[in-house]
């Protein structure tokens, strides 16, 4: 064995006294410097999520049509007609603050990887986005590298990228949050799962060879925030080789091989190699299957000289998986992977537990020098994967809340509501146009929408017209007013952007970005956020199949707003035509359906709106929802929308949800779309052209009276707006601009302020 390490070596490895007290306890003895370094990535905050597992568990997480929930490398949820449909999200946010193409190129690899290991072909990324203000250079130089890592990761595999969001705020300045979820189908005989088992069975590794690249990685750097006030340890050296390289080349040929494995039947189990590498994928399966499993770190090709175990077992080098086979398969799956260029090479064996002096049997993860050589670390499998300390830290209520929900922005000085709306018209178009939507020409709706819709078609999946419908969602100005009723909206939002394109939501997975779990007052805003989420989605019967959770996201000692990311999964029933989007007609009648005014106490409130915010107004209060008339309203836009898209002709030629910016953005957005000016009566107020709150949309309709007719009948209430016409957009006497100046701004404004930040 391996002599024992001085103890201080635990902390450099970012493990506590009491950690390395329990892990002594564990093992009987104290570990040897391998053994601790293979603790300390597994029981990493990104790894083992032990600030959050305890709240978490609150979370609804089975249905009927679930096929497989979190705990596994993506959810899979049962679409119909023998089809089924795995999503994951993902963060990369710490790698891409160091390296920003690097670390989103290999954030979208990772993602992809979490899709195939279950046997799904991916159909598409969206890429949640958030940097500080355009203000300096070295926000234009994060924008840009990220967005053109993942357009040079995603379009070289061949994964089109249909949406996402981008968000711009001060708290991001030294944290930008890089979010990416990717969606898959599969043949639901197809699914695969990452268990090893079978005593004699063999674990292959599939892909690159292993570098020094990503040792550390997101394991260490998403447990601990930068130190620099302006983000400067963003910019050290010693931190760059903890950001991973990526291969999308190597990638494409991994998924089809790994496919085509599957399909023939030649893997026992499967899993992707991302955080903390080797250790994680060998771990991770022994655990679930109740196994040991010895891996020999000389049967590991590497790319670089002189590689020792530790960074051979925790390098979190890409394009990489390790799948469980039988030894009669091997010449099978090593010719298959010759065939696609993949190495294929035995670095593991499935070993039976072993008999402790308690009688227990435990499966024990050992790393050998040689298959019948020395043994350079044994560790319990189970002991690394599932059995990470779970801490419950401390939660307190913020003190400065209380006063930051008293400003509330109500009393903001009221401008011209001309330059208002002009200055929160911003197209993410320039981001998109980098990325490639229509690869496999399954996108019907693509980036720019309330939602993204695909065919439910592809290689090696039955007929069907169905279609699968993705949205993500975050409103972190909401959340840092109040993160539960904050996160309640957020889902409640996606819901509504899925009901613009016709589908039904069925699952939820979420990203949970948030600031130092070491302080106390963003453990409340995360338990509360999962608490939000949580009744939310209790609700509407919606199953939470996954997620991630990303923390010390702070600088200085400052910390992000609260940033839940909600990822909504809809299946819509037949697809067969595209629902009516945003495009108006002239002499259309402009309806909005909903709930004209918030429930509580203010009709319009303004607290969290974007209004508000880019006046440097971040106060106020948030309301709910009333949940039976959301539902209402939710249903017959559903309705409505998938009864088009079934091919069934309708009155209802445009929808769009009303969400940020409120009713004056979603009208001028329809405007720049379509071409074509509106007449609209004169509203309440001000406040009622920027109030935000969920389940309102703006529909227009060619026959209102037959459309007011369905609405009384499903008991949902309608106001009417005014009429398309003309090449201007007049809101009573409160807006009056031209089409044309509408359609400029919201296009060049992103690019604008990108080049103003030279």
């Amino acid at each position: 064995m391996v002599p024992s390490p001085p103890q201080s070596l635990h902390r450099a490895l970012g493990l506590s006294d009491d950690e390395f007290e329990e892990i002594t306890s564990v093992l009987g003895r104290e570990p040897n410097h391998l053994e601790l370094a293979l603790f300390g990535v597994m029981w990493s905050e990104h790894c083992s999520y032990k600030s959050s597992r305890i709240h978490l568990r609150r979370l609804p997480t089975t249905g009927p049509h679930v096929l497989v929930g979190p705990g596994e490398n993506a959810g899979v949820i049962d679409a119909g007609d023998g089809i089924a449909v795995a999503i994951r999200i993902e963060s990369h946010n710490h790698p891409s603050a160091i390296e920003p193409y690097q670390g989103a190129a290999t954030g979208v690899g990772g993602i992809l990887r979490d899709i195939f290991t279950m046997g799904a072909r991916p159909l598409a990324v969206m890429d949640p986005l958030f940097f500080g203000e355009l203000s300096d250079a070295r926000q234009r130089w994060l924008v840009e590298g990220v967005v053109s890592g993942i357009s040079g990761y995603g379009n070289s595999v061949g994964v089109p990228t249909i949406g996402g969001e981008l968000t711009f705020d001060d708290c991001y300045r030294a944290n930008p949050l890089v979010n990416v979820l990717c969606v898959g189908a599969l043949p639901k005989e197809r699914l695969v799962l990452g268990i090893a088992s079978g005593v004699g069975n063999l674990a292959v590794l599939l892909g690159s060879r292993t570098g020094r690249d990503g040792i550390g990685g997101v394991s260490v750097l998403a447990s601990a925030g930068f130190s620099g006030e302006d983000g400067a340890a963003s910019l050290d050296e010693a931190k760059r080789p903890s950001v991973q390289v990526g291969d999308p080349y190597e990638e494409k040929r991994l998924i089809e091989a790994c496919l085509e494995l599957l399909d023939a039947g030649l893997v026992v189990g499967i899993q992707d190699l991302g955080g903390a590498g080797l250790i994680c994928g060998t771990s991770e399966t022994a655990a679930r299957g109740g196994v040991g499993m010895d891996v020999d770190v000389s049967a590991v090709p590497q790319r670089e000289p002189g590689m020792v175990p530790y960074e051979i077992m925790t390098s979190e080098s890409q394009e990489r998986m390790v799948a469980i086979i039988t030894p009669e398969n091997l010449e099978a799956v090593r010719a298959l992977c010759a065939k696609w260029e993949i190495r294929a090479s035995v670095v593991g064996r499935v070993v039976e537990p072993t008999l402790q002096p308690n009688g227990d049997l435990v499966g024990m993860l050992r790393v050998r020098n040689g298959f019948d050589g020395e043994v350079l670390a044994e560790v319990p499998a189970k002991a690394l994967a599932d059995e990470a300390p779970l801490y419950d830290r401390p939660r307190q209520y913020p003190a400065w809340l209380d006063d930051l929900r008293e400003d509330d922005p109500g009393d903001e000085p009221i401008g011209s509501a001309n330059d208002d709306l002009l200055e929160m018209l911003v197209d993410p178009a320039w981001v998109y146009r980098q990325y490639d939507s229509q690869l496999f020409l399954n996108t019907v709706v693509g980036p720019g929408r309330d939602a993204a819709l695909l065919r439910l078609a592809g290689p090696g999946l039955p007929n069907s017209s169905r279609g699968i419908a993705i949205s993500t969602d975050s409103n972190p100005r909401w959340c840092a007013l109040n993160p539960r009723t904050g996160t309640a909206l957020t889902v409640f939002e996606g819901i509504a952007n899925l009901a613009c394109v016709g589908a039904s939501a069925k699952a939820v997975v979420n990203c949970l970005n948030f600031g130092n779990p070491e302080h106390p007052e963003v453990m409340w805003q995360l338990s509360e956020a999962i608490d939000g989420m949580a009744e939310a989605c209790d609700q509407f019967h919606l199953p939470v199949i996954g997620g991630n959770v990303s923390l010390y996201n702070e600088s200085g000692g400052a910390d992000i707003d609260p940033t839940p990311v909600i990822g909504l999964l809809g299946v819509i029933d037949h697809l067969v035509t595209p629902p009516p989007g945003w495009n108006w007609n002239d002499d259309d009648t402009l309806v909005l359906v909903g709930a004209r005014r918030a429930a509580g106490d203010r009709d319009y409130p303004l607290g969290g709106s974007r209004w508000a915010t880019r006046r440097g107004r971040r106060g106020g209060e948030i309301t709910g929802v009333e949940l039976d008339a959301f539902t209402a309203t939710i249903a017959l836009v559903t309705g409505e929308v998938a009864a088009i898209c079934a091919g069934e002709t309708s009155d209802v030629t445009a929808v769009h949800d009303v969400s940020g910016g409120g009713l004056a953005s979603a009208l001028a957005e329809m405007t720049a779309v379509a071409g074509v000016g509106a007449s609209v009566k004169e509203l309440d107020s001000h406040a009622e052209l920027f109030s935000e709150f969920p389940g309102r949309f703006v529909v227009a309709t060619s026959d209102v009276d037959a459309f007011a007719g369905r609405a009384r009948a499903a008991g949902v209430p309608l106001f009417e707006l005014g009429v398309v016409t003309g090449n201007r957009l007049i809101i009573g006497s409160m807006i009056d601009l031209s089409v044309a100046e509408i359609a400029e701004r919201r296009r060049g404004a992103l690019e604008d302020a990108l080049a103003a930040a030279l």
